[in-house]
């Protein structure tokens, strides 16, 4: 019963869910209001799970002295400080606003910015033009990169009475085959989550259980 438990539970909630979709019938839309409640309930529960974990880590690490264990001091501080700063004054003012617009937000633009150097390599690698698709690949990222900044739009010249510049080609392969593709694989992502949902729904997809006894 220990598995079979988890596996009904999933079955009967599951089908409410699914039964709600399809019908506009009061009750139901109580029990979809009553269970995106409990979601908000599970959802604080493991943040504090989150946190519970992320501290006894960083305390194993700071015991065994392992590589750069220095930093979990720096971890465990910021995350008291925060806690701290967020229960004795409000989020939107006071000293957590100051620490959440001075300190995060410029380590997250620091963090992106590096970023970019990554990207940008990756896509040297990707963009040499060893093939056709390679080729296709190298002009349409060329293209679009120069059609995202102002010189773009000063790059072209009149084709059959209209003004093309890489700007508008740039729009163009965005909205029309890369929009086309990007369909696609939502379809296909879409379905795959169909595909899971009704396996786990029906019992046959039980890796949410963990590992078997």
């Amino acid at each position: 019963m220990k598995r079979q438990g988890p596996v009904i539970v999933a079955f009967i909630i599951g089908m409410l869910m699914l039964i709600q979709f399809f019908t506009p019938n009061p009750f139901f839309l109580r029990l979809y209001n009553l269970f995106l409640d409990w979601k908000q309930v599970v959802l604080g529960c493991t943040l504090i799970l989150g946190t519970w974990s992320l501290i006894r880590y960083h305390t194993r690490r700071i015991g065994r002295k392992q590589q750069n264990w220095q930093y979990s001091y720096v971890t465990l501080i910021g995350l008291t400080v925060m806690v701290v700063a967020a229960a004795v004054w409000k989020t939107d003012s006071g000293p957590y606003r100051w620490m959440f617009q001075s300190m995060q937000v410029p380590m997250q633009s620091t963090m992106f910015s590096l970023l970019a150097f990554y990207v940008a390599s990756a896509s040297y690698r990707a963009f040499r033009a060893r093939s056709v698709a390679a080729t296709l690949l190298l002009i349409a990222g060329a293209l679009v990169m120069l059609g995202r900044v102002p010189v773009g739009a000063l790059i072209g010249g009149s084709v059959g009475g209209h003004e093309v510049t890489v700007s508008t080609l740039a729009d163009w392969i965005l909205n029309v085959p890369n929009l086309a593709a990007k369909r696609g694989i939502m379809i296909g992502v879409g379905l795959g989550m169909t595909a899971t949902a009704i396996k786990i729904i029906l019992g046959i997809e039980t890796t949410y259980l963990g590992k078997s006894d």
